[in-house]
């Protein structure tokens, strides 16, 4: 009763575009490593991370011991109109990651607001509105963001205060092009640019923006040498390249970011999501001709706060000191060998993804159509044989699978126990289906 009245507070007063998982939505009450505990008295093994943000677990004592060493000092705001030391120190260790000549980083709060600012300094700095995002694309849920974001279930509205043009994403799908290899696809898709930049926009474009792999789209990878081919377009234009790094940073790809499989190099750099371990953080990293091009004074309140770059430097200690890019490119291959070898089900396509971002999609085994009710079903059997996955995709068929970075390799064959036998149990049942619950994201 607890948990359905919570559900009928939160119907109340919070807006119907804010979905939640479940047909019987969960309330998380405690958590320890990779296993949450709902007030249901179930434990669950997590394998969505807080969409991607709980990179270390849950109650870490590395993390905990850095907010509380924080919360002795009794200060944990104090605004950026004084020197935080923390703030000082997170720069300088992101400056030095990015791989960017001369960088400087701004802090803000979230991946929205980091997105946001990345655009007003690409569009300053060009003094153009036009951008160039990809098809499918997920960037956030502010104004700016959503103007940027080619997913058309996430746009609020038509409205924008950009000029937008649409490239080609990784999925070869799209546009009919799954016949052609990698090398004839990225040729096709940097031909593409060409011309979308020759005919499709002003003569100035400010920047192009890109996830190294669509997250939301369903943990698509960009074909590899896309975005390397990409970026040798974007050069011959004086085109700025922002990398929308919030799902695949700080090594959830198997590499510290996810440009790296492509040998780029960003004008700018949007983190945020895994660095602050739970406590809201994000910023952009860039190049100091164009992070220092605004005339004006600029703040964001509670962007960069001693206590949330507190627990950064930890988290940012955490993944150095055991390499969890490394270890999450092993456990995600070792997710895939798994599953490759234990779910044979023609309804379902091989996992997806790149490190620990990744999909399962679920098509109709005769049309080949988006079904998106198996998706959802097969997300409940998960949980209820103590599972927690993420729901996603361009069409909304995607089982989103990002667990935290720390997972062992024996939790990994858990979960693909239970996915195999959820997707299983499903086939088998066909003739009784659960039907979708009329709050999800279908």
């Amino acid at each position: 009763m607890e948990s359905s009245d919570l559900y009928d507070r939160h119907r109340a007063v919070l807006p119907p575009w804010v979905p939640l998982f479940y047909d019987d939505p969960l309330e998380i009450a405690s958590g320890t490593g990779r296993t949450l505990r709902g007030t249901d008295g179930k434990e669950y093994l997590d394998f969505y991370a807080g969409v991607a943000v709980n990179t270390l677990g849950y109650d870490v004592p590395e993390i905990r011991e850095a907010v509380e060493r924080k919360m002795r000092t009794g200060v944990v705001h104090s605004s950026t109109f004084y020197l935080i030391r923390e703030q000082v120190e997170l720069a300088e260790r992101i400056a030095a990651a990015s791989g960017i000549d001369d960088p400087v980083v701004f802090f803000t709060t979230s991946g929205s607001e980091a997105v946001e600012t990345a655009l007003l300094l690409a569009t300053h700095h060009r003094q153009s509105q036009q951008v160039i995002a990809l098809r499918y694309a997920y960037h956030g849920r502010s104004f700016g963001a959503l103007s940027v974001t080619g997913d058309r279930a996430w746009q609020a509205q038509g409205l924008s205060p950009l000029r937008v043009a649409y490239a080609r994403g990784g999925d070869k799908r799209n546009g009919g092009m799954n016949t052609l290899d990698d090398t004839a696809y990225v040729h096709a898709c940097a031909q593409d640019l060409r011309e979308i930049i020759a005919t499709g926009t002003p003569e100035r474009t400010a920047a192009m923006i890109v996830e190294p792999v669509q997250g939301v789209a369903g943990a698509v990878p960009l074909a590899p040498g896309q975005l390397r081919a990409y970026a040798d377009v974007l050069r011959q234009h004086e085109i700025l390249l922002i990398a929308d790094e919030v799902q695949t940073g700080w090594g959830r790809t198997g590499r510290y970011w996810g440009h790296q499989w492509h040998e780029v190099t960003p004008d700018l750099l949007v983190f945020a999501k895994g660095v602050g371990s739970g406590f809201p953080l994000g910023g952009v990293v860039g190049r100091r001709e164009v992070m220092t091009s605004l005339p004006g004074a600029s703040v964001s309140t509670f962007g960069g706060n001693p206590l949330a770059c507190a627990v950064a430097l930890a988290t940012l200690d955490y993944v150095d000191r055991y390499d969890l890019p490394a270890h999450a490119l092993a456990m995600g291959e070792l997710l895939r060998e798994t599953l490759d070898a234990h779910m044979k089900d023609p309804g379902v396509a091989p996992l997806r993804g790149t490190g620990l971002l990744m999909a399962l999609e679920f098509a109709d085994e005769l049309s080949g159509e988006p079904d998106v009710p198996r998706a959802v079903r097969v997300q409940e059997r998960c949980r209820r044989q103590g599972l927690l996955v993420g729901l996603g995709g361009a069409f909304k068929n995607c089982l989103r699978i990002m667990p935290p970075l720390t997972v062992t390799a024996p939790e990994v064959r858990q979960a693909a126990d239970i996915l195999a036998a959820a997707v299983a149990d499903d086939a088998a049942d066909r003739q009784g289906p659960l039907a979708p619950p009329a709050h999800s994201l279908d």
